[in-house]
């Protein structure tokens, strides 16, 4: 499987990083975000690294979707989300800021306050790893 040793989130694939995985297949990963837009805020990525969705495989691109699907059912079910945001960007231009294609699930809340594009600011990490540990378990 191709990885970039400089990307962070190949090294999240590898282990060599820490994350708070909430779910994983043979060709996609999804882990709570550390700068979240909400309570709940998990990215989908393909394990295989590619910079965006012009480099994504289209199988790759299947496998982060579905799971993005099963993600935001999570959200639904076990954090009470009223409803779910699914945002990739594509480009420096579009926000991105790690190169590796990775797609947002970010749940939505009646009422919250969050506009898009948010200002990724870190979280608390022990409140992530808390609401991570409701959705990875089954």
């Amino acid at each position: 499987m191709a990885c970039d040793p400089d990307c962070i989130f190949c090294k999240i694939v590898a282990g060599d990083l820490p994350a708070t995985i909430v779910d994983e297949g043979p060709t996609a990963i999804a882990f709570m975000d550390i700068q979240p837009a909400s309570r709940g805020h998990v990215l989908v990525i393909p394990r295989a690294h590619c910079k965006d969705v012009h480099e994504i495989a289209p199988e790759d691109l299947q496998a982060v979707a579905v799971m993005a699907q099963r993600i935001a059912g999570r959200l639904k079910d076990r954090l009470g989300a009223d409803g779910v945001n699914l945002l990739n960007s594509s480009g420096a231009a579009a926000w991105q800021t790690v190169f590796h294609f990775h797609m947002h699930v970010i749940p939505r809340y009646a009422g919250d306050p969050l506009r898009l594009p948010w200002v990724p600011a870190p979280g608390e990490l022990d409140a992530i790893a808390a609401t991570g540990a409701q959705l990875a378990g089954e």
